[in-house]
């Protein structure tokens, strides 16, 4: 019981806590080296984009754009829960890309979330082809990739090799996502989505 007049504990709760990912990686030092993809990759412009855990359960699938604001860590999670057996375990997706950025961390020494971006910038194509004409005659025609289908192309390539390479494998998911991220944001024909990036821009220089 506290009797008037005595000395009251003032706690300042304003102090702002420095938001890690996974309370072990920092947001500070992270830049995106591409110019083209700084607006469709979230990271640090906006405080929302900081999280603790890449799980905010929003709902960016509602409007078109949208998912250009999700956290491009949690965009990673979401890429993760593909295929039936795995739809909905997001906290398993967590826990995958978590030991999968402890394993980028011991490879490299440098910050996962800086690797993982490069990895993205790397694996986008930035060229493609599509089909052009109507009903009889049929040719392909190279055409330039918009940013944001560069990203979703990354994410999508990089959980695609990280997927086939832990299949009948006994290494495990999340050191194959760490192979392949890793392996990307070198730009190594070693990755999977690095191959395909390839592939599909050299499909497309031929058909200019």
């Amino acid at each position: 019981m506290r009797i008037l007049g005595d000395p009251v504990l003032c706690v300042d709760t304003t102090a702002s806590v420095e938001v890690k990912l996974f309370n072990r990686w920092t947001y500070d030092d992270v830049s995106v080296p591409d110019i083209s993809l700084h607006d469709y990759i979230a990271l640090k412009e906006k405080e929302k984009y900081r999280q603790f855990l890449p799980h905010t359960a929003s709902r960016y699938n509602v409007k078109q754009f949208r998912k250009a604001t999700c956290p491009i860590v949690e965009r990673l999670v979401n890429s993760m829960m593909m295929y039936g057996r795995n739809s909905g375990k997001k906290l398993k997706a967590v826990r995958i890309v978590k030991h999968a950025f402890e394993i980028i961390h011991l490879l490299t020494g440098h910050n996962p979330i800086q690797v993982l971006v490069e990895a993205i910038v790397n694996a986008g194509p930035r060229e493609d082809s599509t089909r052009v004409g109507s009903a009889g005659t049929v040719r392909r025609q190279a055409v330039d990739v918009s940013p944001l289908r560069r990203v979703n192309q990354a994410i999508y390539l990089i959980c695609l090799g990280a997927r086939e390479a832990a299949f009948r494998n006994i290494k495990s998911i999340a050191e194959c996502l760490a192979d392949e991220i890793f392996n990307a944001s070198k730009g190594s024909s070693n990755s999977y989505a690095i191959k395909k990036k390839d592939e599909v821009e050299r499909v497309a220089k031929t058909n200019r």
